[in-house]
């Protein structure tokens, strides 16, 4: 990663539309953390209290520790990114290049019950520490593939419609490799009766994909990223900046603090809401473990399926206008599931559908409007320093991750929830108190940080005509620079 960038790519023009191709290449290298992180955040909590045999509190404990690693990791490859120089592959690559195989490696080394003694109930200690030291490198190469693939948005692209159209590609293949292992979950749990065997078969396949998916993006993409940065980076020597100025950096950006308090929000809910649905329909609603996968179906397909409704519609509407109306669909579908009855399955459903149409905006919008803020940052200061922003945006989408499991972790341990025992077929009977903790959790603590988004976004200061002067600035600045 010490070379020099090829001079022999072609300049890309960058006026000139991003082809189909592409934007296929760059939604496909998302199967690499969505697929997994997905798969994780549905059932990784349950898989440690339903299969392992940890209590709720300490599964989320290990969930916590994992993400509070990140806050050291993150921002740290991010500045590694954008100082990295490969003749090959440039700056953000080479992280997806080799990184994919250990990251998919790691991944299913998660989803195994190591047996280090006859009796797990006796000694839950070598256990919880298998998963913590695990989950911990797991962080570090889930930072490695993701934070580059997410840092080349804003060198694919800088028209500003078309930022919104690549990010529906990017999570249209987030979805749809989400309903694509939620379907292989759904069936993996219908033929194989045991447990433990169902999560590390889903587990590998996930693996593959995933791996596969950033080898896609890494040479699809490969011709206009470097292109990019052959026309921006040129000549420009690798700068180290201190962790307290990066955070001097993006906390004296102010449209950047909207952000990240509108996407932290988003992913808060959504993280609380996956964790909790198998909970919901296995727990209290009474069902097997089969429909859990497709409830969560039901969110994620309506999901992608408004994804591009939503990128059409934010064109003509607007971005602000577009996250209200899916938060306020997803706030009436929280509410709904609160009070539902168990027995009530075809209203879960449609509960279900309506929390898709929020869903789907609370990944497209976050994620469309970071890229006026590095612009933002580059006009004001001359540099481009992607890895920095969104290092830091990563980094709260993993403590959303965190924190959100944590909550119900430990909401389920304080009310009484009880772990089923490693090998036992049948899961315990849960008192009332737990089952009031399971609704507490996917509908009034999701809307609580739903309101919060829109109140944030309502005040967010860069709309089409701000960033439209934005870049008119930029453009006039890079002209008279290369003069």
């Amino acid at each position: 990663m010490n070379d020099c960038v090829d001079e022999s790519a072609p300049i890309n023009p960058e006026n000139q539309k991003l082809d189909l191709k592409t934007k296929l290449a760059y939604g496909a290298g998302d199967l690499g953390t969505a697929v997994t992180g997905n798969i994780s955040i549905f059932f990784l909590l349950v898989f440690f209290t339903n299969v392992a045999g940890i209590p709720p509190g300490l599964a989320g404990s290990i969930l916590m520790i994992g993400k509070v690693w990140d806050a050291i990791n993150d921002p740290m490859i991010g500045v590694l990114s954008d100082r990295t120089k490969s003749r090959r592959w440039g700056r953000r690559l080479p992280w997806l290049v080799y990184g994919a195989i250990p990251f998919g490696i790691i991944f299913l080394l998660q989803w195994i019950v190591p047996r280090f003694t006859t009796d797990p109930t006796t000694n839950i200690s070598p256990l919880f520490w298998y998963y913590v030291i695990i989950g911990l490198i797991s962080q570090v190469f889930f930072t490695v593939v993701g934070l580059p693939y997410a840092a080349m948005t804003p060198e694919l692209t800088q028209d500003y419609d078309e930022r919104t159209t690549l990010n529906s590609f990017r999570f249209g293949f987030s979805i749809g490799g989400s309903i694509f292992s939620l379907l292989l979950a759904q069936i993996i749990f219908s033929t194989i009766s045991d447990r433990e065997q169902q999560y590390l078969i889903l587990a590998a396949v996930c693996a593959v994909i995933s791996v596969s998916g950033l080898y896609v993006c890494a040479f699809g993409v490969r011709h206009r990223v470097l292109a990019f940065e052959n026309k921006h980076h040129q000549g420009q020597q690798p700068v180290s900046i201190p962790f307290l100025t990066q955070l001097k950096i993006v906390f004296s950006n102010r449209p950047y603090l909207f952000v990240i308090g509108i996407y932290l929000c988003s992913w808060l809910a959504v993280q609380i809401t996956a964790t909790t649905i198998p909970y919901f329909v296995v727990n209290y609603m009474g069902l097997k473990d089969s429909d859990i996968p497709t409830t969560m179906i039901a969110v994620q397909g309506t999901a992608l399926l408004m994804l591009f409704v939503w990128g059409g519609l934010s064109k003509k509407i607007g971005r602000k206008v577009v996250y209200f109306l899916g938060m306020s669909l997803w706030i009436l579908a929280a509410g709904g599931l609160f009070f539902l009855q168990p027995g009530q399955v075809g209203l879960m459903y449609f509960m279900a559908v309506m929390a898709g149409c929020g869903v789907s905006t609370a990944y497209l919008i976050p994620w469309s409007l970071i890229p006026d803020v590095i612009e933002l940052d580059e006009l004001q200061t001359g540099q481009r320093r992607e890895g920095i922003f969104y290092g830091f945006m990563v980094l709260l989408q993993k403590l959303g991750l965190a924190l959100g499991i944590f909550l119900v972790g430990n909401a389920l341990e304080a009310s009484g929830f009880q772990a089923a025992i490693p090998g036992e077929t049948t899961l315990p009977i849960q008192p009332d108190s737990a089952l009031l903790a399971i609704r507490f959790a996917v509908g009034p603590l999701p809307t609580i940080f739903l309101i919060c988004g829109l109140f944030l976004i309502y005040f967010y200061p860069i709309n089409r005509e701000i960033y439209a002067q934005m870049m008119m600035n930029l453009q006039g600045r890079r002209e008279k620079s290369s003069r």
